[in-house]
């Protein structure tokens, strides 16, 4: 398949069936262009006006990732039950 089907593909699976990680993606970038227009109107520059609204985007986006969860970090699958820490090993020397 080439670039445009797949995103064609893409695009209809968004609008179609959107997954968890896709809904809590669009409220963000809702947040975000929400943000950017309100510091419009402070007339902040723009560097600083995009940078503050992308800040609110991930603000969002953890606070609408935690009301959808209950929980900020997702549980990790392969976590060992005991309490303490697994050996240190380093990767770079064999």
């Amino acid at each position: 398949m080439g670039l445009w089907s797949e995103l064609k593909a893409d695009v209809v699976g968004f609008v179609r069936n959107p997954t968890d990680e896709q809904k809590l993606l669009f409220v963000a970038v809702v947040a975000m262009a929400i943000a950017d227009r309100f510091f419009y109107w402070i007339d902040w520059p723009i560097v600083v006006r995009t940078t503050a609204a992308v800040g609110v985007g991930f603000v969002i986006l953890f606070l609408a990732s935690y009301l959808y969860t209950g929980s900020f970090v997702p549980p990790d699958g392969d976590v060992d039950d005991e309490d303490e820490p697994p050996a240190y090993e380093d990767e770079l020397d064999p």
